[in-house]
């Protein structure tokens, strides 16, 4: 057994004794902060067919006598309140709560694979294309019929109307995951793209099989 399908154990190991992400909330700005929830509270995410219903109020955040309720983006329970907050001034960005999220068989997988994949980040806050030869194969063939290495110009980034070429930087492989739509916005740090390196590929495929056949 090699060092990486016993990597791979360990990490579907971790994932199956808590199949959870925990998910912080956080002060959107400075505050008085009021909890709507309470611990081990069931929370719902956004739905509708477009995403138009709000999901649960966790909490209201009241600046300048201009009160603002904050709702959950994910659905899970309520692990962790910082009860010592409730009716006291934040600053912006303190942790307020954290909610606990089952993840789906579908999550997990991605889980796994952000973990195995060399992940390239977006360098700044911009929008995202593939560069137009990588688009055109990845339009022919799929992105995983994509090799590249490092220097490759794959994306370009456009930001306030100028269009700039993003050289790959990591190491070679194929294009495995596509984390962006292009023309999206992305948030500098967020993953681009996976890279699986080639001889990886079988280890990365055993593990996506073996998630799909255990995980109910």
């Amino acid at each position: 057994m090699s060092s990486q399908e016993i990597h791979f154990d360990e990490i579907i190991s971790r994932y199956r004794s808590d199949p959870y992400d925990y998910v912080d909330m956080f002060a959107i700005h400075t505050g008085k902060v009021r909890f709507l929830v309470e611990e081990n509270s069931e929370v719902e995410a956004p739905s509708g067919e477009w995403k138009h219903l709000p999901g649960t109020p966790l909490y209201e955040i009241n600046r300048e006598r201009n009160p603002k309720v904050v709702t959950s983006q994910t659905n899970g329970t309520v692990a962790s309140i910082r009860h010592e907050l409730d009716g006291r001034f934040v600053e912006a960005g303190e942790k307020l709560l954290t909610i606990r999220h089952p993840l789906k068989k579908k999550e997990i997988i991605e889980a796994i694979l952000q973990e195995v994949l060399f992940l390239f980040e977006a360098p700044e806050r911009a929008r995202y294309y593939f560069a137009m030869d990588v688009q055109s194969r990845i339009d022919l063939k799929g992105a995983r019929s994509v090799f590249i290495q490092p220097g490759d110009e794959i994306i370009t980034m456009s930001l306030m109307k100028r269009d700039t070429p993003v050289f790959y930087t990591g190491e070679p492989g194929i294009i495995h995951s596509v984390y962006f739509k292009p023309g999206d916005s992305v948030d500098q740090g967020v993953p681009l793209i996976g890279v699986c390196a080639e001889e990886k590929l079988p280890l990365v495929q055993k593990v996506i099989t073996r998630v799909k056949a255990e995980w109910e």
